[in-house]
């Protein structure tokens, strides 16, 4: 399924980019794509700003414009190819919002959990993982809350979603799609990813139904 995510893909900048773009803002994408790959070969300890600015052809004060240090690359190149996952996961038509949200979940989950630059994280340098867990919100989490309060607006009308908080019920949701992202492969032993990706989806249309 991720085969379409084997390299970066172009999504909407955050809201620092929005309006007109600055003569400055014109190599992101460029940037980041270069990011990408050295992170994949090299790993995030041994990433580093010069050779982001080779790699892309431009100089390092062109890079310092748009990040202040390597990890803050890194933080906008996973936001950018989380939103992209995210975005295909919650746009396939579905016959209620209920089905539509709970297949969304489960399909945000197997996909960043195979995806090759959170694959690269964990394998080598899980520690940067560690804040956006138990410390702060990252704009990726921001992003789908948001995503996940709209399908649960659209389950009250079409009436496939019960009532309740709908900041409550989302940040539950969340909570429950992180364990699975984070933890399923190491209870994948005598069950499969597969299976448990089945009981997240019995859990979530459960959680939701009327």
């Amino acid at each position: 399924m991720m085969s379409q995510y084997h390299k970066p893909t172009e999504v909407v900048d955050d809201d620092s980019h929005a309006g007109t773009r600055a003569p400055n803002s014109i190599p992101e994408k460029q940037i980041l794509d270069a990011a990408y790959g050295l992170l994949l070969a090299v790993g995030m300890r041994r990433l580093n700003m010069a050779d982001i600015a080779r790699s892309a052809s431009v100089s390092r004060a062109t890079v310092y414009r748009h990040w202040p240090n390597v990890n803050s690359v890194v933080g906008a190149l996973v936001t950018r190819e989380f939103a992209a996952v995210t975005a295909h996961a919650f746009s396939t038509d579905t016959a209620s919002a209920r089905a539509g949200l709970v297949s969304a979940v489960v399909d945000i989950v197997r996909s960043i959990r195979v995806h090759p630059l959170m694959r690269k994280i964990i394998d080598v340098d899980p520690d940067f993982l560690l804040p956006y867990l138990v410390t702060r919100r990252g704009t990726s989490t921001t992003h789908q809350l948001g995503l996940i309060e709209m399908a649960l607006h659209a389950g009250r009308v079409d009436g496939s979603i019960r009532a309740g908080k709908v900041a409550l019920q989302a940040r539950a949701m969340w909570l429950l799609a992180c364990s699975f992202t984070l933890t399923a492969p190491v209870l994948a032993d005598e069950v499969s990813l597969e299976d448990l990706d089945g009981q997240l989806a019995e859990i979530l249309d459960r959680y939701l139904a009327p």
